[in-house]
Protein backbone atom coordinates (compact mmCIF):
# COMPACT_ATOMS: atom_id res chain seq x y z
CA UNK A 1 0.00 0.00 0.00
CA UNK A 2 1.19 3.83 -1.01
CA UNK A 3 2.13 6.50 1.77
CA UNK A 4 -0.38 9.75 0.94
CA UNK A 5 1.73 12.82 0.85
CA UNK A 6 0.12 15.91 1.24
CA UNK A 7 3.19 18.68 1.73
CA UNK A 8 4.02 22.32 1.31
CA UNK A 9 4.14 26.10 2.37
CA UNK A 10 2.43 27.17 5.64
CA UNK A 11 -1.02 28.24 5.17
CA UNK A 12 -1.12 27.11 1.67
CA UNK A 13 -4.51 24.38 3.41
CA UNK A 14 -2.55 20.73 4.26
CA UNK A 15 -4.71 19.76 7.10
CA UNK A 16 -7.90 20.01 5.56
CA UNK A 17 -6.93 18.37 1.91
CA UNK A 18 -4.97 15.74 4.26
CA UNK A 19 -8.36 15.43 6.73
CA UNK A 20 -10.28 14.63 3.42
CA UNK A 21 -7.83 12.68 1.59
CA UNK A 22 -8.10 9.98 4.44
CA UNK A 23 -11.58 10.42 5.35
CA UNK A 24 -11.68 9.07 1.23
CA UNK A 25 -9.02 6.83 1.64
CA UNK A 26 -9.55 4.79 4.83
CA UNK A 27 -6.82 6.67 5.84
CA UNK A 28 -5.08 7.91 9.47
CA UNK A 29 -3.22 11.53 9.09
CA UNK A 30 0.86 11.13 11.00
CA UNK A 31 1.83 15.20 10.92
CA UNK A 32 5.14 15.90 10.09
CA UNK A 33 5.87 19.31 11.54
CA UNK A 34 8.05 20.53 13.84
CA UNK A 35 6.30 22.24 16.34
CA UNK A 36 2.86 20.41 16.28
CA UNK A 37 5.04 17.78 18.58
CA UNK A 38 4.99 20.27 21.23
CA UNK A 39 2.24 20.08 23.75
CA UNK A 40 0.67 23.43 24.99
CA UNK A 41 1.57 25.07 21.50
CA UNK A 42 -1.61 25.42 19.65
CA UNK A 43 -2.21 28.74 18.64
CA UNK A 44 0.69 29.87 17.03
CA UNK A 45 1.24 26.05 15.21
CA UNK A 46 -2.20 25.64 14.19
CA UNK A 47 -2.87 22.85 15.61
CA UNK A 48 -5.55 21.52 14.21
CA UNK A 49 -8.75 21.41 16.22
CA UNK A 50 -10.83 18.19 17.26
CA UNK A 51 -13.36 19.84 14.76
CA UNK A 52 -10.75 20.32 11.92
CA UNK A 53 -10.20 16.64 12.39
CA UNK A 54 -13.74 15.64 11.70
CA UNK A 55 -12.81 11.96 13.39
CA UNK A 56 -9.87 11.41 11.44
CA UNK A 57 -7.30 10.16 13.72
CA UNK A 58 -4.14 12.04 13.84
CA UNK A 59 -0.67 10.77 15.28
CA UNK A 60 2.85 12.92 16.44
CA UNK A 61 0.51 15.84 17.83
CA UNK A 62 1.33 16.48 21.40
CA UNK A 63 3.80 14.19 21.56
CA UNK A 64 6.65 15.92 23.44
CA UNK A 65 7.18 18.43 26.96
CA UNK A 66 7.52 21.88 25.35
CA UNK A 67 10.68 21.91 27.83
CA UNK A 68 12.44 19.32 25.39
CA UNK A 69 14.22 19.24 22.59
CA UNK A 70 13.08 17.04 19.56
CA UNK A 71 14.76 16.04 16.81
CA UNK A 72 14.70 14.48 13.54
CA UNK A 73 16.09 11.36 14.80
CA UNK A 74 13.25 11.40 17.91
CA UNK A 75 10.61 11.93 15.20
CA UNK A 76 12.04 9.36 12.76
CA UNK A 77 12.05 7.08 16.20
CA UNK A 78 8.29 7.57 17.19
CA UNK A 79 7.25 8.02 13.70
CA UNK A 80 8.03 5.24 11.91
CA UNK A 81 6.11 2.57 14.35
CA UNK A 82 3.06 4.75 14.00
CA UNK A 83 3.19 3.80 10.14
CA UNK A 84 4.02 1.31 9.95
CA UNK A 85 0.89 0.29 12.82
CA UNK A 86 -1.15 2.14 10.19
CA UNK A 87 -0.47 -0.11 7.13
CA UNK A 88 -0.53 -3.59 8.97
CA UNK A 89 -4.29 -2.24 9.83
CA UNK A 90 -5.00 -1.77 6.08
CA UNK A 91 -5.13 1.79 6.44
CA UNK A 92 -3.21 4.24 4.54
CA UNK A 93 -0.96 6.42 6.31
CA UNK A 94 -1.39 10.31 5.29
CA UNK A 95 1.44 12.25 5.93
CA UNK A 96 0.92 15.86 6.18
CA UNK A 97 2.86 18.73 7.22
CA UNK A 98 5.41 21.44 5.96
CA UNK A 99 8.94 20.15 7.70
CA UNK A 100 10.61 18.57 5.02
CA UNK A 101 13.45 17.16 6.85
CA UNK A 102 10.77 14.90 9.14
CA UNK A 103 8.31 13.93 6.19
CA UNK A 104 12.02 12.54 4.97
CA UNK A 105 12.81 10.35 7.80
CA UNK A 106 9.56 8.58 7.30
CA UNK A 107 9.62 8.46 3.56
CA UNK A 108 13.80 7.57 2.81
CA UNK A 109 16.56 5.97 4.83
CA UNK A 110 19.12 8.37 4.88
CA UNK A 111 22.13 9.62 7.23
CA UNK A 112 21.09 12.92 7.33
CA UNK A 113 20.25 13.83 11.07
CA UNK A 114 20.62 10.68 12.53
CA UNK A 115 23.38 11.45 14.97
CA UNK A 116 20.95 11.66 18.40
CA UNK A 117 21.03 14.75 20.11
CA UNK A 118 24.24 15.38 23.56
CA UNK A 119 22.12 17.74 25.90
CA UNK A 120 25.56 18.53 27.73
CA UNK A 121 27.11 20.00 23.99
CA UNK A 122 24.02 21.69 23.29
CA UNK A 123 24.03 23.50 26.40
CA UNK A 124 27.87 24.30 26.68
CA UNK A 125 27.22 26.12 22.82
CA UNK A 126 24.20 27.42 23.66
CA UNK A 127 26.34 29.24 26.93
CA UNK A 128 28.90 29.83 24.18
CA UNK A 129 26.36 32.09 22.08
CA UNK A 130 24.78 33.94 25.13
CA UNK A 131 28.54 34.66 25.86
CA UNK A 132 30.18 35.58 22.85
CA UNK A 133 27.20 35.98 20.75
CA UNK A 134 25.62 34.38 17.98
CA UNK A 135 28.52 35.46 15.02
CA UNK A 136 31.01 33.84 17.17
CA UNK A 137 29.47 30.64 17.42
CA UNK A 138 29.02 30.53 13.66
CA UNK A 139 32.37 31.40 13.25
CA UNK A 140 33.48 28.29 14.86
CA UNK A 141 31.55 25.93 13.01
CA UNK A 142 33.00 27.95 9.48
CA UNK A 143 36.17 26.42 11.20
CA UNK A 144 34.92 23.36 11.38
CA UNK A 145 32.70 23.08 8.74
CA UNK A 146 32.92 25.84 6.12
CA UNK A 147 30.07 24.31 4.09
CA UNK A 148 27.63 23.96 6.64
CA UNK A 149 28.28 27.30 7.78
CA UNK A 150 28.01 28.59 4.47
CA UNK A 151 24.75 27.66 4.28
CA UNK A 152 23.24 28.98 7.68
CA UNK A 153 22.33 32.42 8.91
CA UNK A 154 24.07 33.16 12.47
CA UNK A 155 20.66 34.20 13.67
CA UNK A 156 19.86 30.23 12.77
CA UNK A 157 21.55 28.95 16.06
CA UNK A 158 19.69 26.24 16.09
CA UNK A 159 21.16 24.50 13.19
CA UNK A 160 24.19 25.96 13.86
CA UNK A 161 24.58 24.21 16.97
CA UNK A 162 23.31 20.70 15.73
CA UNK A 163 25.72 21.45 12.76
CA UNK A 164 28.33 21.43 15.90
CA UNK A 165 26.99 19.12 17.90
CA UNK A 166 27.14 16.67 15.17
CA UNK A 167 31.02 17.28 14.34
CA UNK A 168 31.71 16.71 18.11
CA UNK A 169 29.74 13.32 18.29
CA UNK A 170 31.02 11.84 15.01
CA UNK A 171 34.14 13.78 13.76
CA UNK A 172 32.66 13.91 10.78
CA UNK A 173 31.08 17.42 8.75
CA UNK A 174 27.34 17.31 8.64
CA UNK A 175 27.82 18.79 4.95
CA UNK A 176 29.51 15.28 4.58
CA UNK A 177 26.60 13.17 5.43
CA UNK A 178 24.84 12.83 2.10
CA UNK A 179 21.59 11.85 1.96
CA UNK A 180 21.02 8.85 -1.01
CA UNK A 181 17.37 9.26 -0.32
CA UNK A 182 16.50 5.56 -0.82
CA UNK A 183 12.56 4.93 -0.82
CA UNK A 184 11.16 3.09 2.46
CA UNK A 185 7.93 3.17 1.44
CA UNK A 186 5.57 3.68 -2.07
CA UNK A 187 4.26 7.06 -1.88
CA UNK A 188 2.27 9.49 -4.38
CA UNK A 189 3.00 13.40 -3.12
CA UNK A 190 0.88 16.49 -3.60
CA UNK A 191 0.85 20.09 -3.29
CA UNK A 192 -1.26 22.86 -3.54
CA UNK A 193 0.70 25.11 -5.75
CA UNK A 194 -0.88 28.96 -5.37
CA UNK A 195 0.43 31.78 -6.61
CA UNK A 196 2.63 33.97 -4.19
CA UNK A 197 0.59 36.50 -3.62
CA UNK A 198 -2.74 34.80 -2.87
CA UNK A 199 -0.36 32.41 -0.40
CA UNK A 200 0.92 35.65 0.83
CA UNK A 201 -2.98 36.85 1.82
CA UNK A 202 -3.56 33.36 3.50
CA UNK A 203 -0.35 34.11 5.34
CA UNK A 204 -1.63 37.48 6.58
CA UNK A 205 -5.25 36.16 7.24
CA UNK A 206 -4.00 33.09 9.48
CA UNK A 207 -1.52 35.35 11.56
CA UNK A 208 -4.09 37.80 12.19
CA UNK A 209 -6.55 34.72 13.24
CA UNK A 210 -3.85 33.58 15.72
CA UNK A 211 -3.44 36.88 17.34
CA UNK A 212 -7.25 37.25 17.35
CA UNK A 213 -7.28 33.83 18.80
CA UNK A 214 -4.82 34.88 21.86
CA UNK A 215 -1.04 33.82 20.50
CA UNK A 216 0.12 36.59 22.96
CA UNK A 217 -1.60 34.73 26.20
CA UNK A 218 -0.81 31.27 24.90
CA UNK A 219 2.94 32.60 24.72
CA UNK A 220 2.44 34.26 27.93
CA UNK A 221 1.12 30.91 29.36
CA UNK A 222 3.82 29.16 28.30
CA UNK A 223 6.39 31.32 29.65
CA UNK A 224 4.34 31.45 33.33
CA UNK A 225 4.79 27.47 33.51
CA UNK A 226 8.28 27.43 33.20
CA UNK A 227 9.11 27.12 29.51
CA UNK A 228 12.38 29.24 28.90
CA UNK A 229 12.74 31.72 26.43
CA UNK A 230 15.41 29.78 24.61
CA UNK A 231 13.75 26.52 24.68
CA UNK A 232 13.65 25.02 21.20
CA UNK A 233 9.62 25.39 20.73
CA UNK A 234 9.96 28.94 21.25
CA UNK A 235 11.95 29.48 18.19
CA UNK A 236 9.10 28.75 16.06
CA UNK A 237 7.72 31.54 14.38
CA UNK A 238 5.35 33.23 15.90
CA UNK A 239 6.41 32.40 19.14
CA UNK A 240 9.91 33.58 19.24
CA UNK A 241 8.50 37.02 17.65
CA UNK A 242 5.97 37.46 20.78
CA UNK A 243 8.63 37.04 23.37
CA UNK A 244 11.02 39.62 21.75
CA UNK A 245 7.49 41.54 21.97
CA UNK A 246 7.77 41.49 25.77
CA UNK A 247 10.85 41.72 26.38
CA UNK A 248 11.09 44.75 24.65
CA UNK A 249 7.57 46.28 25.37
CA UNK A 250 7.39 46.94 21.78
CA UNK A 251 4.13 47.39 19.92
CA UNK A 252 1.94 44.59 18.73
CA UNK A 253 1.97 45.75 15.19
CA UNK A 254 5.66 45.57 14.67
CA UNK A 255 5.52 42.37 16.03
CA UNK A 256 2.90 41.55 13.30
CA UNK A 257 4.32 42.85 10.85
CA UNK A 258 7.59 41.01 12.06
CA UNK A 259 5.65 37.53 11.91
CA UNK A 260 4.41 38.05 8.38
CA UNK A 261 7.87 38.65 7.06
CA UNK A 262 9.41 35.94 8.74
CA UNK A 263 6.78 33.31 7.84
CA UNK A 264 6.96 34.57 4.28
CA UNK A 265 10.51 33.69 4.18
CA UNK A 266 9.81 30.69 5.30
CA UNK A 267 7.02 29.36 3.26
CA UNK A 268 9.82 30.51 0.21
CA UNK A 269 12.19 28.50 1.88
CA UNK A 270 9.02 25.06 2.36
CA UNK A 271 8.64 25.18 -0.95
CA UNK A 272 12.29 25.39 -2.29
CA UNK A 273 12.78 22.31 -0.19
CA UNK A 274 9.73 20.45 -1.91
CA UNK A 275 10.21 21.28 -5.14
CA UNK A 276 13.54 18.99 -4.78
CA UNK A 277 10.88 15.33 -3.85
CA UNK A 278 10.92 12.93 -6.09
CA UNK A 279 7.16 12.52 -8.21
CA UNK A 280 5.68 15.40 -6.38
CA UNK A 281 2.51 16.56 -7.91
CA UNK A 282 1.52 20.30 -7.90
CA UNK A 283 -2.16 20.90 -7.62
CA UNK A 284 -3.80 23.99 -9.19
CA UNK A 285 -6.17 25.77 -6.01
CA UNK A 286 -9.19 24.75 -5.70
CA UNK A 287 -11.78 23.54 -3.74
CA UNK A 288 -10.41 20.88 -0.48
CA UNK A 289 -13.12 18.26 -2.03
CA UNK A 290 -12.28 18.61 -5.49
CA UNK A 291 -8.62 18.19 -4.98
CA UNK A 292 -9.28 15.15 -2.81
CA UNK A 293 -10.97 13.75 -5.59
CA UNK A 294 -8.32 14.55 -7.99
CA UNK A 295 -5.52 12.96 -5.65
CA UNK A 296 -7.99 10.13 -5.16
CA UNK A 297 -7.90 9.13 -8.85
CA UNK A 298 -4.01 9.34 -9.12
CA UNK A 299 -3.38 7.41 -5.92
CA UNK A 300 -5.61 4.94 -7.09
CA UNK A 301 -4.59 4.47 -10.24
Amino acid sequence: MKLLVICGATASGKTALAVECARRLNGEVVSCDAFLVYRGLDIGTAKPTREERCGIVHHMIDVADPRDNFSVHDFERLALPVVEDILARGKVPVLCGGTGFYMNAILFRSGFGHVAADEGLRAGYEEFARVQGREALHALLAQRDPESAARLHPNDMRRVIRALEIYDLTGRKKSEQKDTKQPRYPYAAFAFAWPREELYARIEARTQAMLDAGLVAEVQGLLASGVPENAQCMQAIGYKEVVECLKNDSSQSTMRDIILKNTRNYAKRQLTFFKKMPGLVWLAPKDVRAAAEEIEVVYDG
